[in-house]
């Protein structure tokens, strides 16, 4: 079989990938309506701190497993790492449905953290290696896209089906099947992508940034190296936390804040699925032209304005109140999402060389989805501390702050 590099050239592995990672999505995208209010009533956690918990433990896996996908990719192989994150994902809904207690839930999301990080991961790296140099943001674009289209598809549908059938159960039937559709995929159809990283190795010899013959051997003296060995690193990992932490921020409290203002369950589900809605389909067209723009001379617009707008979004879910000022500021939490996070996935894979793509993207993962842990201890105190509009601003804030680092380091 000819290998070689290219969306069109690899486009049925690349459109099954793309199926695979709405699979993964969808996983997740169930908790994000129905989870929080399941800790409020069914075991009737009051304290934002305690709640946030179940992301804390979610963001730590999924940190940990990011970088060990990159790691393992470059010895086991792809494939085996995606297919090892299904078999984590199995049990997880399983769990969900039965939990006698709360700490089952907590322990039930560090086993969803760690397949998200390997499957989510997986994706990605695949993806850019079929792709090759010149459309690793559009190949981004159409992984988030999908994987957040599911995402927001399964939050919405996860609503209606508590609204029918009540939130403690039911929904994560969604979960399970969606589990389930992923393993079969990625066993019977998926097929390693090795021989193209060997391609590109091969006409890219000389590529810019670190590269196999630079980086240090040994898993911890390479996190080290690629957390910190040039100014885009530095500037996309500290953004991709920050995105993340936000985004914590929206999973956890937001939901709780529809509730207090006396939207129903549907309606919870339909804001909590507007987000990575618009989110996944904007971001096709985002990581397109943020090509055009690395062409040009880089994506640091597109990053730093995204997170721009990611805080004025907060801002005004603090600050509103009532379905339709809520739904602008899904949308345009949307939108700032987009601009950023399939930017930055190529930005990272553009400052290494093809030989240490693998591990260079499991610690940007690492460090970004670290920000799920930080935002869930932070948003927490303050939100028990100062309520829940107070916490969202903090966010804001800070949110603010990392565009403009942003705009500094990436230059």
């Amino acid at each position: 079989m000819t290998i070689a590099l290219g969306l069109r050239e690899n486009a049925r592995q690349f459109a099954l990938l793309v199926l695979v990672n709405a699979f993964v999505g969808a996983v997740v995208g169930v908790e994000r309506s129905v989870l929080p209010l399941v800790a409020r009533d069914r075991f009737g956690i009051a304290s934002a701190t305690v709640l946030l918990g179940f992301i804390a433990a979610f963001g730590s896996a999924k940190a940990v497993a990011n970088y060990a996908a990159g790691y393992l990719a470059e010895r086991a192989g792809r494939r085996r790492v995606l297919i090892a994150g299904w078999l984590l994902a199995i049990p997880v809904p399983i769990v969900l449905i039965w939990a006698p207690s709360w700490n089952w839930v907590v322990a039930a999301n560090v086993l969803l953290g760690a397949s998200q990080g390997l499957t989510w991961s997986a994706t990605v790296i695949m993806k850019i290696d079929l792709v090759g140099p010149r459309q690793r943001g559009l190949a981004m674009g159409l992984n988030e896209a999908a994987g957040y289209g599911a995402v927001a598809l399964a939050a919405a549908g996860a609503g209606l089906v508590a609204a029918a059938y009540g939130p403690e159960r039911a929904p994560f039937l969604i979960a399970l099947g969606a589990a389930a559709c992923g393993l079969t995929v990625s066993v019977v159809w998926i097929r390693d992508t090795a021989a193209h990283v060997r391609l590109e190795t091969a006409m890219h010899a000389a590529a810019s940034g670190p590269t196999a013959a630079t980086a240090p051997a040994g898993w911890l003296r390479r996190l080290r190296y690629f957390s910190t060995a040039s100014r885009p690193l530095i500037g996309s990992h500290q953004a991709g936390l920050v995105n993340n932490l936000n985004d914590g921020v929206a999973w956890a409290l937001l939901p709780l804040l529809f509730a207090s203002g006396g939207l129903s369950l549907r309606k919870i589900g339909l804001l909590a699925g507007l987000y990575p809605a618009t989110w996944g389909v904007t971001q096709i067209a985002t990581g397109a032209l943020s090509d055009r723009s690395a062409a040009r001379g880089g994506r640091r617009a597109w990053i730093a304005g995204g997170m721009m707008v990611q805080a004025a979004a907060l801002v005004l879910f603090a600050v509103a109140h009532g379905f339709g000022p809520w739904a602008a500021a899904a949308i345009l939490l949307g939108l700032g999402t987009a601009a950023v996070y399939p930017t930055l996935l190529a930005e990272v894979a553009a400052a290494v060389g093809p030989g240490d793509r693998a591990v260079a993207l499991g610690t940007y993962r690492l460090w970004r989805d670290l920000g799920y842990v930080a935002g869930a201890l932070a948003a927490g105190v303050l939100a028990d501390r100062l309520g829940i509009p107070a916490a969202v601003i903090a966010v804001a804030v800070v949110t603010g702050l990392s565009g403009f680092g942003a705009l500094v380091l990436l230059r």
